[in-house]
């Protein structure tokens, strides 16, 4: 019988499961995400490091074979972003980035306000 991967219940056993240096990204992440919205509730989202607002999806994070991602759960906000997002690797609801280039702080904090406005939260 094949084995199944242990069901993820919070932020911190997703990051367990991620390398060091991706681990160290997040939790930066995490915690730029936790000053911007200390309200948001944690969890996991398909499969994602996720924050909820008021019950409602915020944005997310997580980490790929080679590289890390923030969601900000919306295409709208990327689109605004664009310009300020340059050297980084996006789609529709997506910012990949590697370890050694992580998103600014101040640019995750105003990412994470503009989705706090999207949901009439901001």
């Amino acid at each position: 019988m094949p084995s199944q991967k242990p069901r993820l219940a919070t932020i911190d056993d997703y990051f367990a499961g991620v390398k060091p240096d991706q681990r160290a990204a997040l939790e930066q992440l995490r915690r730029t995400i936790r000053a911007a919205a200390p309200k948001a509730e944690e969890g996991i989202s398909y499969g994602l490091a996720a924050f909820r607002w008021n019950g409602r999806p915020l944005v997310a994070i997580g980490a790929a074979k080679s590289h890390c991602a923030f969601y900000p759960m919306s295409a709208a906000i990327v689109g605004i972003f664009q310009d300020q997002l340059k050297g980084y690797a996006t789609s529709k609801g997506t910012i990949r980035f590697s370890t050694d280039q992580p998103l600014p702080a101040a640019l995750v904090k105003r990412l994470v306000k503009a989705r706090l406005a999207e949901l009439g939260d901001g």
